[in-house]
């Protein structure tokens, strides 16, 4: 369904077309006012037709997923859950934890959240067995010519220098997928004998520690649905509406554990509850959330098609659940009553939401008068000082929130020495509107609005590089002093009340480009600082200063370092220590 002005703003699928669009303007008026509200924007229609219902359902999640249309379930790719994750395909894999999953053969555990915080259980590892730590890349045949600090307190089993096999590190490393897999046994055995030599060493304060971790696995004990078996995984779908907001929560049980549940405020404008939670299901594993071998949902799933398309994503075997009695029906309202409970406290915060993006978006069409809905604002802005290291920024937000992904930034070639903001926009902007042919998935994406950071001279540059160049895109600037805003052919700024939604999202835009294009200036600065004051040490080059700075993380932390840490590094000799430890110390020396 698309708006006046052509944009996407709902898309769905059905398997008797004319039935599901007439079922949207046919006694409208029972309707909730969410799609009450999306008719009233419908221009046109578009359809595709497919050979199967699955291939159907695999289209209508990848066009919501690529065009984010406003009435549709919209999941952003903002800050996802930890996992843990091991890479068996390595000869000695490390524990890492990580928000993104891949199709890279590894084996991933979790996701943990709420009251389960991921680096505590990696702690109880960490104490409990002997896996590396470091990242460098391993094998039976490639190793280093020194063990680290870890493996002479007994926390590694030091396979980089071969003081172990393969076949012995594997055994610690099946220890640690039991653990995860809900085996304690052995981190309960292990952690209570270290508690108890810490005591009667004296070392009360790691005894301490040792019981907090035991403490948390009596935590991790309670979690467990004792009615479930050990190795159960599935993932429980509850629902709830008022009518113009709803909500859909996620119970999400791992080895028979239930580790928490997830909230989700859905705009959908679906007619029936039943497609809301398809539509949900499939933009939710799309977003980068594991498939657990199990879905529970409150409908039944007809002809198996979400089962389907959850078995084609997952690669493995899922089985779609509708129970009718037992605890998983019991789970089933409890994600019912998270959903309806979470709707009821959060409704003012939703509506707020929706002034700030849809409501502010509108706001600026008619105060601007755009000729369509300002759905993608491109904010530009320069950073530099004295003319060294000049960046520009380019940020987007889409359907008035930030769209990270689409950020860019650049490092300008055509102006050098001596600060000019003017010629350094005009690169800037070049660059981005001869992209939009290109494959990049942001540049080839035309804006509905652009806004420069600047006055009035700053948006008459920046417009007529852009009519140079043959475009004739929306653009505007906002003045930071006085909050002005500036129209190309119109004398007088605009000025809003500083409370208007409509303002405060240009704002937004600026902030956020100012601070992009900043954070990348001070990036390349800093970079540049340290590797010219580690280069700067007798026979240490590019390579090894950027090792130094992999294994410290901070210039502060190799100059605090002593001569005996430094050695550590792999490629650090015992006399390059020494001249890193003496350059850093020369005034305390001289003293």
């Amino acid at each position: 369904m698309l708006d006046a002005s052509g944009n996407i703003i709902y898309i769905g699928k059905a398997k008797n077309l004319k039935h599901r669009v007439s079922s949207y303007f046919v006694n409208n008026s029972n309707h909730t006012e969410k799609v009450r509200q999306m008719v009233s924007h419908v221009d046109t229609f578009e359809y595709i037709i497919t050979n199967t219902e699955l291939e159907a359902l695999n289209l209508e999640s990848n066009l919501i997923k690529a065009h984010q249309p406003f009435y549709n379930i919209l999941l952003k790719d903002g800050k996802a859950h930890p996992y843990f994750r091991l890479q068996l395909k390595e000869d000695f894999p490390r524990l890492e934890i990580t928000r993104k999953i891949k199709k890279d053969g590894a084996k991933y555990f979790g996701p943990y959240f709420g009251s389960i915080q991921i680096r505590d259980v990696a702690k109880v590892i960490e104490d409990t067995f002997c896996l590396r730590t470091c990242k460098h890349k391993l094998s039976v045949t490639k190793g280093l010519k020194r063990e680290c600090l870890n493996y002479h307190i007994g926390r590694c089993l030091a396979p980089c220098t071969f003081r172990v096999t393969k076949a012995e590190y594997r055994k610690e490393v099946q220890k640690v997928i039991d653990f995860l897999n809900g085996d304690q046994s052995i981190a309960r055995e292990v952690l209570t004998k270290k508690m108890y030599l810490a005591s009667s060493m004296e070392q009360y304060e790691k005894a301490m520690e040792y019981r907090d971790h035991i403490k948390m696995l009596d935590y991790l004990n309670s979690k467990m649905i004792t009615e479930l078996t050990v190795d159960v995984d599935l993932d429980v779908f509850g629902f709830s509406t008022n009518g113009q907001l709803s909500c859909v929560s996620v119970l999400v049980v791992r080895n028979g554990k239930l580790l928490g549940a997830n909230q989700f405020t859905v705009l959908d404008a679906s007619i029936q509850e039943k497609d809301t939670i398809q539509n949900f299901i499939t933009q939710y594993y799309h977003n980068n959330n594991i498939i657990p071998k199990e879905i529970v949902i409150k409908y039944e799933d007809d002809d198996n098609i979400i089962q389907n398309w959850l078995i084609e994503q997952a690669q493995h075997k899922v089985t779609v659940t509708t129970p009718q009695r037992g605890i998983k029906r019991q789970l089933l309202k409890l994600a019912d009553e998270n959903a309806k409970d979470y709707l009821e406290r959060n409704i003012e915060k939703e509506k707020l939401y929706e002034l700030k993006t849809m409501g502010a978006m509108t706001r600026l069409q008619q105060v601007l008068s755009l000729p369509k809905l300002p759905r993608r604002i491109e904010g530009f802005d320069i950073s530099n000082i004295q003319g060294s290291h000049i960046v520009s920024s380019m940020v987007v937000f889409v359907n008035g929130e930030k769209a990270s992904k689409m950020y860019r930034k650049f490092k300008i070639k055509t102006v050098e020495d001596l600060p000019n903001d003017f010629a350094s926009m005009k690169e800037t902007l070049s660059r981005r509107l001869q992209e939009l042919k290109g494959n990049d998935i942001s540049f080839s994406t035309p804006p509905d609005l652009i806004l420069i950071d600047g006055g009035k001279g700053q948006l008459k540059y920046a417009y007529q590089v852009m009519q140079d160049l043959g475009y004739n895109f929306p653009m505007i600037s906002l003045a930071k002093q006085d909050e002005e805003i500036y129209l190309p052919h119109q004398s007088e700024p605009i000025r809003l009340s500083k409370d208007d939604y409509a303002l405060k999202l240009l704002q937004h835009v600026r902030d956020e480009s100012h601070h992009f294009a900043i954070t990348f200036h001070r990036s390349l600065r800093d970079k540049n600082m340290i590797h010219s004051e580690l280069t700067d040490i007798p026979l240490i080059g590019k390579k090894k200063a950027k090792e130094l700075l992999q294994y410290f993380q901070t210039i502060g932390a190799i100059k605090n370092a002593t001569k005996e840490e430094l050695a550590f590094v792999p490629s650090i000799s015992t006399k390059l220590a020494e001249n890193i430890f003496n350059y850093f110390h020369k005034t305390e020396q001289k003293k």
